[in-house]
This record gives C-alpha cells, structure tokens and sequence, in this order.
C-alpha cells in the first residue's frame, strides 16, 4: 500500500494588497520588501471569509480534481493557526460543509510546518487502511494575526488556503518518506503575543530556518534512499526568497527547480506549500514519476519534509 496526492486544490481571496498599497501605510518601500523577501503582493480574506471559508473553496477544489465524493473521505485534516474559534475545529466546521458524513476530522497546529505534518499523518492512516481517503488542507487567515503597524511583519504574511486527497497510488509512487521535527525551546522566536498579533524575532528565525530547511531536506532524501541529483523539484514553505534559495542551493539544484510563487501570495503559513504545489501542476512543470521535495519550518519552532514521487 503505497499513499499518494490524488487531487490538490486551492483558493486565494480575490483582495489583492501590493507592496505599493503598504508604503502607503506604514514606513517601508516595495524596493525594501522585494530585496529582503521576494514579495510583491499578497491576498487578503474579505472581513466576512473566514479560514474555514478559504479551506472549504480550496477543498471543493482538491476532491472535483480527485474524482471521488466528499462522502467517500474518512478523514479531514486541516492545519492552521488561524481557527475561526477555539472550537469547534476548522476540520468539523469544514465537514460539515463538505457534507463529508463519514469523516472524522482535527485540526493540526505546527503553523507552517502544518502541511507537511498534515500529509505525514494522512499517510500513516492510509497504509494501515484504517481510512481510503484523507482530506489534508491548509488554510489561514493570517490578516487577522497580523500587526499592520508593525513594519517587519506586516509585509509578510497573506490569506489563502490549499488542499490535498490522500489515497492509494501505483507503486514506486507517492509519499517516500518523511521527517517532523520540533524545537520547543525556539518558540520564544515565533509566537502569538497578547494582542493576538505574530511576534517574530526575524534575525533568529532566518538562521534556524536556512539550517532547519537544507538539513531536512537532505535527510529525508537519505530517508527514501535518494541523493541530491534524484530532484527533479522543490518545493519549499514560501517564507523568504533567500532561505528558499538556500535550500536549493543546499541540494546543488539549478534554478529552474525551485518553486518560487512567494511574489504573488507572501507567507501564508500552512496554505503556502500547497499552494505552490497547485500551481506548479497547473503551469505544467510537475510531470509523472518526478522526484519533489516538500520542507518548510513554522512557529513552535516546528519543521517537516517530505519526498513524493509523483502521480497515481
């Protein structure tokens, strides 16, 4: 039994903020964003979307792509950080607009390391045969979290959400191997203060995430008995141009095989892995059999990696 994605999805608000509308806003400059990040624009949730509004419409997406029914999931699994309240959970509030009546559903909370957490344990549960198929979505309303006063962090962060069917797939294919790792003693870097905004010590989360994101990713490609030269594509969180080119330099990749959308949607957090993913196969640079690499790092401190060979 091998686990695979049969069918991804997304859905990004229609509100687009470009770095021009934040000069407006706050003491910055698109020159300052690009440079230092990569961002150009970012999407952002009407007042009246929540995330579990962005996580059904991406979810909509990854089971029409899939071909199978929402009443054939066994399980929802929804990272985010961003729930609409304490409870009930994203994952109930999303099943029961799926109307996916035969499944059991949680959210995950590893922030954006949540995706990749998400596929790892929607394996584990399509293996053991306990479920046929797993809904995995990200999804964030980040907007919400977010200090717009405050510089550094205000022009990161996006909305947007992505989701993935997890099923059974040929062999060779589908999840290789994984890692999950956690830091607890780093969260004091990345957190929700009191005024319920995200609180980031930039300085120190760049150096954990640019060590964090090639050393996870060089050891799950040991993990499937895969070297370097065996990716075909990266697809990393989508945090930070130079901590992504940093993981593709750390596995001596060229250019052309990083995924690089964080231009268009900033950090989304959970979503933003996904969200690539999606477009990547759209734009038709992700073929049959490909080797993909997924890592990302989030709050917590918390990371993950993942190798999928593709298709079904």
């Amino acid at each position: 039994m091998n686990a695979g994605i049969i069918g991804v999805g997304k859905y990004v608000p229609e509100q687009i903020v470009t770095n021009f509308d934040l000069e407006k806003k706050i003491d910055t400059s698109d020159e300052w964003i690009r440079t230092r990040t990569g961002i150009e624009e970012r999407r952002i949730a009407a007042d009246h979307e929540n995330t579990s509004d962005l996580a059904y419409l991406a979810a909509q997406d990854a089971i029409n792509n899939a071909g199978i029914s929402a009443d054939e999931i066994g399980l929802i699994l929804v990272a985010t950080v961003t729930p609409d309240q304490a409870f009930p959970s994203v994952a109930c509030q999303l099943q029961e607009k799926l109307g996916a009546v035969n499944a059991a559903a949680m959210d995950v909370a590893a922030a954006c390391a949540g995706f990749i957490y998400a596929l790892s344990t929607a394996k584990q549960f399509i293996e053991s045969k306990a479920y046929k198929y797993v809904l995995v979505v990200g999804a964030e309303k980040l907007s919400k979290i977010t200090d717009w006063s405050d510089r550094n962090t205000a022009v990161l962060f996006g909305d947007g959400a992505c989701a993935a069917v997890l099923g059974e797939v040929s062999e060779g294919r589908g999840i290789l191997a994984f890692e999950l790792g956690a830091d607890g003693t780093g969260g004091k870097h990345l957190f929700l203060d009191e005024a319920d905004h995200i609180a980031m010590n930039g300085r120190e989360v760049f150096k954990f995430a640019v060590r964090q994101m090639g050393e996870s990713a060089v050891s799950v490609l040991e993990k499937a008995g895969l070297t370097k030269q065996d990716v075909d594509f990266l697809i990393p969180h989508q945090a930070n141009i130079r901590i992504m080119e940093a993981s593709r330099e750390r596995l001596e990749l060229p250019e052309e095989k990083l995924s690089k959308r964080i231009h268009k949607y900033g950090n989304t957090s959970s979503a933003s892995i996904g969200i690539a993913l999606k477009d990547e196969l759209d734009d038709g640079k992700i073929k049959d059999d490909d080797i993909l690499v997924l890592v990302g790092f989030g709050g917590g401190l918390t990371w993950g990696a993942v190798v999928i060979k593709w298709g079904k």
